[in-house]
């Protein structure tokens, strides 16, 4: 399972279920298939993002939020292995086309390989958007790490100290 942290900036309607929160960007998120509903406008890496309260966290909570393995991996495969053999798929075919109809096999095969690249590209943006709608997709507020300094402060991890949330990220510290 995929984890990041961040911290609760608002809380949706009641009946929605969802919170909003803000993480530092990191590399997992290229693959994310919920990347399009990150608050574009945020600046550098800071990033807002519209999890699922599964926890009902409140604003100013550090949280851990999390998405599944198995869907981060469906993703990853849709988002980069999909395009590059419906690419390969499409040159292969053109090549043979190519040389059943008697003319040059290279440009029948790169044709039909940017057809086949650009058709890839087509049904990944189609199904990202059915599969963004998809709980199992989503992000999911799973613990609450810490409470704002107006809560009582909530953590499974011994010699955890309360922490401050005050607009930046800060972690816990251990002993």
């Amino acid at each position: 399972m995929a984890t990041e942290e961040g911290i609760v900036t608002k809380i949706s309607a009641p009946s929605a279920h969802t919170a909003w929160v803000k993480t530092v960007q990191s590399s997992a998120c290229k693959s994310c298939s919920a990347r399009h509903s990150c608050n574009p406008d945020s600046k550098g890496k800071e990033r807002e993002v519209e999890a699922i309260n599964a926890v009902d966290a409140k604003v100013g909570d550090l949280i851990q939020i999390s998405v599944d393995s198995g869907a981060l991996l469906k993703a990853t495969f849709l988002l980069y292995v999909f395009p590059i053999i419906c690419m390969l798929a499409g040159g292969l075919a053109g090549h043979d086309i190519g040389l059943r109809m008697g003319i040059n096999p290279s440009p029948a095969s790169a044709l039909t390989a940017a057809a086949g690249f650009l058709g890839a590209l087509w049904i990944v943006r189609f199904r990202a958007g059915r599969m963004a709608l998809k709980v199992e997709y989503r992000p999911k507020i799973t613990r609450i790490l810490g409470r704002a300094k107006n809560g009582p402060a909530t953590s499974d991890e011994p010699n955890a100290h309360e922490i401050s949330v005050s607009g930046n990220l800060q972690t816990k510290c251990h002993h």
